[in-house]
């Protein structure tokens, strides 16, 4: 669609050659010889551009251009004058236009101030767009499952997300808390600032110090300029410090002064900074523990563990393993330009029996691997890791019944032998499987 351009002089003589300057660079025009007749125009009309005089008779520009703002707030208005003085471009920058030109108009000039008020419009029409996609971003698509246990994960998430509170992610390794902390992030009120991640247990105690809270030049050798830290990085935005667990007690004291003061000093600085971001952090240790053995604060503790949501391991959700695997496979597919469609049903079982102690990131790099050395069209079991054939052939040796009697065990002894907490991960209603621990003779365990 061609941009256009609205002229609006009491001037015959600007109106046409404004016209023959703007029509011949490929613009849509329109003209009016006053106030009265562009607000007719422009009330079946959208226009792009405005170019206005100011002084004409009746309603001069000046409040022509408030009534442009209630008919066409998207306009764009450049005031025309012949009349140019300081206090006349205070006002009329004042009043929303973009720019002012003066009499006798510089048809190059005019034509570049155009061009860059075109270019403004574009990039604000392009934020607008950003935000409303980041507005309706809900969950990552990398969160993947349908299970009863993921969904309960996405409630907490919707529940937590618009609050400021402090969370903390707790579960084992490799079953996505780093996606969690995002999914929430991204669901916040700080969604349009940085989401700053901090591995704590990647790092050595000084190192990690100054990761958090930058150094001034000269703190210490090799500190050869001011840094800032991931602290001031977050500010407005999400500090997600994941493997919490790990860091030292000196490093637990420093982080407890700043979620308690909102502002630290840089490592060999003296100077206060203020900062202000939401903590979510993540963990796969027990910290009561860490508590009971002097290894970690309970002060801390109490100040992150505002709300906790726990991520339950990949065996606990077994349902969720074929879309994984799935979502794994379709991924690796694009990244090689492998034509690999499926995964045999096979391969699949070896897939959804296997205890997954590495979780959703060993199922990843099992997909990967099969991927490298699979054949197109599917997947078969020998394209899997060893462990997971070996894992097949011990548990393939005896009959289908006896398969599914070792199964049904090992989810009720994962389980606690809480029963609804089983059947969703068996993926069968409680009274089938009550029905399946009167068949094999189960008892719970004293």
């Amino acid at each position: 669609m061609n941009t256009s351009i609205l002229i609006v002089d009491d001037e015959l003589i600007v109106r046409d050659s404004l016209s023959k300057w703007f029509t011949e660079d490929g613009y849509t025009i329109g003209t009016a010889e006053n106030s009265a007749a562009a607000l007719q125009q422009l009330q079946s009309t959208p226009w792009d551009i405005i170019l206005l005089d100011i002084k004409m008779p009746g309603m001069d520009g000046m409040e022509l251009q408030q009534r442009i703002r209630e008919v066409s707030p998207g306009a764009t208005v450049i005031f025309i004058t012949a009349h140019a003085s300081v206090d006349t471009a205070v006002q009329a920058l004042k009043s929303g236009a973009f720019d002012y030109v003066t009499k006798p108009v510089d048809p190059d000039h005019l034509s570049h101030l155009v061009a860059n008020a075109l270019k403004q419009r574009a990039l604000a029409t392009e934020n607008l767009k950003l935000k409303e996609r980041i507005t309706e971003f809900s969950l990552s698509d990398e969160i993947i499952g349908e299970s009863p246990q993921l969904k309960r994960v996405y409630e907490l998430i919707q529940t937590v997300a618009p609050a400021d509170t402090t969370v903390m992610i707790r579960g084992e390794s490799g079953t996505g808390k780093e996606l969690i902390a995002r999914a929430i992030h991204s669901n916040s009120q700080r969604k349009f600032f940085p989401i700053v991640t901090v591995n704590c247990g990647a790092l050595p105690e000084g190192i990690l110090e100054s990761e958090l809270f930058g150094h001034e030049r000269g703190a210490f050798t090799g500190a050869q300029y001011r840094r800032k830290g991931k602290l001031e990085l977050a500010d407005g935005g999400t500090l997600f410090l994941d493997e919490i667990g790990n860091i030292s007690m000196k490093t637990q004291m420093d982080l407890l002064r700043v979620i308690e003061t909102k502002q630290f000093t840089r490592v060999g600085g003296n100077e206060n900074i203020k900062v202000d971001f939401r903590v979510i952090c993540a963990t796969n240790k027990d910290l009561e523990r860490s508590i009971t053995d002097g290894t970690f604060r309970e002060d801390l503790y109490y100040r992150l563990n505002v709300f906790t949501i726990n991520v339950p391991p990949l065996r606990e959700r077994r349902s969720d393993i074929p879309l994984l695997a799935n979502y794994f496979r379709e991924k690796y597919a694009r990244i090689m330009a492998k034509p690999v469609n499926r995964i045999s049903s096979e391969a699949m079982d070896l897939l959804v029996r296997h205890q997954w102690p590495g979780n959703i990131r060993e199922l990843e790099n099992a997909i990967e691997r099969a991927m490298v050395v699979g054949t197109p069209p599917a997947i078969g079991p020998r394209d899997l890791p060893i462990q997971l054939n070996n894992k097949h052939q011990h548990a393939g040796s005896g009959s289908l019944e006896e398969m599914e009697r070792e199964h049904i065990a090992a989810i009720l002894g994962e389980n606690d032998w809480n029963i609804s907490r089983s059947a969703d991960v068996l993926g069968i209603d409680r009274v089938t499987l009550y029905h399946k621990i009167e068949k094999y003779g189960f008892h719970k365990p004293a």
